[in-house]
């Protein structure tokens, strides 16, 4: 490019004056512009900016393999996976930063002793950001990736198939056995209902759970087929427009008529999965019904055993959750002094003692049952003790899973014993999932534990005419909704 190298002095004093080209030649014609102010100068142009400098994502380590089909086999009522190498890859977590690597692993994971993990880091198995750790003193920043490579073992679970109750081009309405997670989690990958189902029907399908239940609990369960159809009936339960109905079976006598309970829910330990009631936690509600009741059996003196506790029968109860808070059912039944009668935890007297948490909402004792809570499943057996007779005779606490002393030829694990069949899952199930307008419902047959037993006369399925809380649902909302006009009238001083 080429510009004039000065002003033309009088005639033209500035670039926003200057002449046209035609202009410009008529005055160098009549002399006007002498020839030497004609010295024409290159006009560089500027540089093109310095691009940033690229900087690659943090390398991860990647799973050896992917097998398939996955290597699952049944033995002995279990669906067992045969061991396999697997590496899990996690950015660092904001609490994690400026933390110790091996601090992270002995505190957040508790599957391995920490000899386990300091054999990781100094080995290669656990790297940061695709390199060996220097040491187990090194701290973890923002941004990093952490890799652990080892040998899995995953615990059985129950080889019953997961039932469909409904299937259509969006939507597939299962009922999902006890004892098995939704999703890949701790302990479980392949043996869960996601893997389950994707090794039934494709590699590349990808199933899309639209509600959560825990990995203990059976019963209805919704699986997208597709992203669009999983967030519509996500936005449905999100908004509350989904009925869900429980059925449970309790320890003693419950009450009769409807029994409301509000009281909020904390969670205590995301790690131990322990969650109780405390005024400063988030609002729960739920709404239960007793179905029937069954009186203790005689006692069982054939095979010389003492039941743990005395007998008080149990009652099959029927659950309405109106929120949704982990573990709400299982702790607000523990608080009303009728837990699950084969729940792990919130059943446990070695746990919480013979009260069982009965209207229990302080935190002084929080510490001492997080600590025995946290031997269960190593040192002892991972069950309630507030079972009916089949449950506490020897024969199932020699059943029940926990350490056996033994490791693993390959990779020197400690080895779990197979979960006994009281182990497998609790009593509560989602029976039926509604939507309030009326436009669908799914529900299934009552389970196996909640028929009477025999000789026993009780309902044997959920009709209408047998669950009078689906008859009394309506009133209690509509109840609900005028207490709340009520408190927002009287906020606001206009009559309620």
């Amino acid at each position: 490019m080429y510009g004039i190298s000065r002003p033309f002095g009088p005639i033209v004093r500035s670039l926003a004056l200057a002449p046209s080209a035609r202009v410009f030649a008529h005055l160098l014609r009549r002399g006007r512009i002498p020839p030497s102010s004609m010295a024409l100068t290159t006009i560089e142009e500027p540089p093109p900016p310095t691009p940033e400098p690229f900087i690659a994502p943090p390398k991860v380590v990647t799973t050896p393999c992917d097998p398939w089909p996955r290597p699952y086999y049944l033995e002995d009522g279990l669906r067992r996976v045969a061991p396999y190498h697997f590496t899990y890859n996690t950015n660092a977590k904001e609490r994690w930063r400026g933390r110790e690597i091996l601090d992270i692993f002995r505190d957040e994971f508790r599957d391995r002793p920490e000899d386990y993990y300091k054999d990781a880091i100094d080995t290669g198995k656990i790297q940061v950001n695709g390199q060996p750790v220097p040491s187990t003193f090194a701290k973890i920043k923002n941004g990093d990736v952490i890799s652990h490579t080892l040998h899995r073992h995953e615990p059985p679970v129950t080889a019953k198939e997961i039932g469909i109750v409904h299937e259509d081009d969006d939507m597939i309405v299962i009922n999902k056995p006890a004892g098995v997670p939704v999703h890949p989690a701790g302990r479980y990958n392949y043996n869960s209902v996601v893997e389950i189902m994707r090794a039934e029907r494709s590699h590349q399908w990808n199933p899309l759970p639209c509600n959560r239940l825990d990995r203990l609990t059976s019963g209805v369960m919704f699986i997208g087929k597709h992203k669009k159809a999983a967030e519509k009936l996500t936005d449905q339960l999100v908004g509350r427009t989904v009925r869900k109905e429980y059925v449970a079976r309790v320890r003693g006598e419950f009450p009769e008529g409807d029994v409301i309970c509000e009281q909020p829910i904390l969670q205590i330990s995301p790690k131990l999965g322990l969650n109780r009631v405390r005024a400063n936690g988030k609002q729960a509600k739920t709404v239960f019904k007793k179905l029937a009741y069954y009186p203790p059996t005689p006692p069982n003196t054939t095979n010389g055993t003492t039941p743990a506790e005395p007998k008080q029968g149990y009652s099959i109860v029927r659950c309405l959750p109106l929120t949704g808070r982990t573990h709400q059912l299982r702790v607000h039944l523990q608080f009303l002094g009728h837990p699950i009668t084969n729940d792990p935890i919130y059943a446990n007297r070695r746990v919480f003692g013979p009260a069982l948490g009965l209207h229990a909402s302080s935190a002084s004792d929080d510490e001492d049952i997080m600590t025995r809570l946290s031997r269960m499943g190593k040192s002892e057996h991972a069950s309630a003790v507030a079972y009916e007779d089949e449950m506490v005779e020897e024969y199932n606490r020699k059943k029940a899973e926990k350490l056996t002393g033994e490791v693993c030829g390959v990779c020197q694990t400690p080895l779990y014993s197979d979960p006994g069949p009281h182990e497998l899952g609790i009593y509560l199930h989602a029976r039926k999932y509604a939507d309030a307008g009326g436009k669908w419902s799914y529900e299934t047959a009552l389970p196996e534990w909640a028929l009477p037993p025999p000789g026993q006369d009780g309902p044997v399925e959920g009709t209408r005419e047998s669950d009078p809380l689906a008859v009394e649902l309506e009133e209690l909302e509509i109840r609900d909704g005028e207490r709340e006009r009520g408190r927002e009238g009287a906020e606001t001083g206009a009559a309620p």
